[in-house]
């Protein structure tokens, strides 16, 4: 008869569980019982690479946020945010509370202030793997299983995707294995999974990120941002910091070099720095709705306070030029990549806040208003394919569609950028510069290209960056609206 062996399991030492009302205090322990846990399993990891297998199980936990509330009584629930529902316990895992400090510091300040309960610090029953734990050491790597001389997961937790996923923002009830309900939208596993994802696809630490995240499809928007960086960067008064270029290279004076990778990571992400991440990120996704969904899915466990799609776009009407803006203020969802996520039946609302600092930016930037400012642009729906070369199939079906969703232009992007912006519950827009007229018989053709579309195009990216500073100004309370919450949703942003 095979008899189960009884395997011994070490753990760090750690502070039992315990209260706070100081939002600081709550997160320095936070980072004190991370900071243990990364540094248990780094040290033992590191002894196994040199020693060989350990005779024991290596194991240590995320730390944990815990709420604990009794009544119904009323909150301030005109804000989004910052309350939970309804009495019950409430928890979430948390991961990298050096890099969500002033997050966190402000997600439980409104917890504490909206319930007058304190919150419970301590560690999770949730296992940390190893892999994110190393991933705090330049120096130390995982191997890929079966390198190493013993099997990792016989002696170390290693990702596990069954408790890597998105059912707290897809509404699907997820409680914790306690019975705990979720405090934030993310469990730590899918946001470490995520931040490993941001640095593999982005060349640039998660650290960079800015708050306000504009997304194109075209490398003329890089080389027009990093050129408006230096500009603000030679303006002391800007507040704008530093520039920060594939692989982590960091300028903060004008006129500083800034040599070219070997090669470029598959999103090439620019970020422009302020004070507390206030600044503008630039992702170029490229092409197609897949890569649409893999940004916004990796970005959002950030927390960003708007993101903004500026590409490219075909025009569906005669009367458009190249060069011309193209609002959405509505959607054709033909991408198919969030079918899974978000049915296509789900209503995609245009946000007020966004839609106004868009078209207040390019009546600012283009210097015209009013009636004028209609030559240049239109407001109407985007419709989004997952098909680069339409056009080459039968036509009447998707022009029908496309007339009878009264849609004024198409691309590959802006609709997925959106829907996970619902998704994710973080603010989205989307301001298209007309490139071809397909229907009308301007195809994307070498040399079609008037002053007029490259001035436009020019503009375009300032267009978007003076939308993000106004919406910069903009209180927490009013750009985080209660339009993209849900029925009950979680306290956390």
């Amino acid at each position: 008869m095979n008899v189960a062996q009884k395997v011994t399991i070490r753990t760090p030492d750690v502070p039992k569980p315990e209260s706070f009302t100081d939002p600081k205090k709550a997160v320095a322990r936070l980072q004190e019982l991370y900071a243990s846990a990364v540094r248990f399993l780094s040290e033992n990891f590191a002894q196994a690479l040199v020693n060989g297998q350990p005779e024991t199980r290596v194991r240590a936990y995320y730390p944990e946020i815990r709420l604990t509330t009794t009544t119904y009584a009323k909150t301030d629930t005109r804000l989004s945010f910052g309350h939970v529902a309804e009495p019950g316990v409430y928890a979430t895992t948390i991961t990298r509370p050096d890099l969500f400090a002033s997050y966190l510091e402000q997600q439980i300040g409104l917890l504490i202030e909206s319930h007058g309960m304190p919150v419970v610090i301590g560690a999770s029953s949730t296992e940390m793997p190893v892999h994110f734990a190393a991933a705090n050491d330049p120096g130390l790597t995982v191997p890929q299983d079966g390198s190493m001389e013993f099997n990792l997961r016989d002696n170390f937790d290693v990702p596990d995707l069954t408790s890597t996923h998105d059912d707290i923002v897809n509404g699907k009830a997820f409680t914790y294995p306690d019975g705990a309900r979720p405090l934030a939208p993310f469990t730590a596993q899918r946001i470490d999974y995520s931040l490993a994802r941001l640095a593999h696809y982005t060349a640039t630490a998660p650290e960079h990120f800015q708050n306000h995240v504009l997304f194109t499809n075209y490398q003329f928007y890089v080389e027009e941002f990093e050129a408006f960086a230096r500009h603000v960067l030679a303006d002391p008064e800007s507040g704008y910091t530093s520039f920060v270029s594939t692989g982590n290279v960091e300028i903060t004076q004008a006129d500083a070099p800034i040599p070219l990778p070997a090669k470029l990571p598959q999103m090439p992400t620019y970020h422009l720095k302020r004070a507390n991440g206030s600044g503008i990120t630039l992702v170029n996704i490229g092409v197609g709705p897949s890569n649409a969904k893999t940004a916004t899915d990796h970005i959002a466990v950030l927390r960003p306070h708007a993101w903004l799609m500026v590409g490219h776009c075909a025009g569906l009407r005669n009367s458009q030029r190249l060069g011309d803006f193209v609002l959405a203020h509505a959607y054709l969802r033909e991408d198919h990549v969030l079918d899974d996520d978000l049915p296509i039946w789900v209503p995609i609302p245009a946000l007020a806040e966004i839609q106004i600092a868009l078209q207040t930016a390019v009546a600012d930037v283009t210097e015209l208003e009013g009636y004028e400012l209609k030559r240049i642009m239109r407001t109407g729906t985007v419709a989004t394919i997952d098909n680069r070369n339409w056009e080459l199939r039968e036509q009447a079906g998707p022009v029908q569609r496309l007339s009878q969703s009264r849609a004024i232009a198409l691309d590959m992007e802006s609709a997925t950028i959106a829907a996970n912006g619902f998704r994710f519950r973080v603010p989205y827009g989307t301001l298209l510069c007309v490139s071809d007229k397909p229907l009308h018989g301007e195809l994307k053709l070498p040399g079609m290209a008037s002053d007029f579309y490259k001035t436009q195009v020019a503009a375009h990216l300032m267009i978007g960056i003076r939308a993000m500073e106004r919406l910069r100004e903009m209180p927490l309370e009013r750009i985080h609206s209660r339009k993209l919450r849900s029925f009950e949703e979680t306290a956390f942003l």
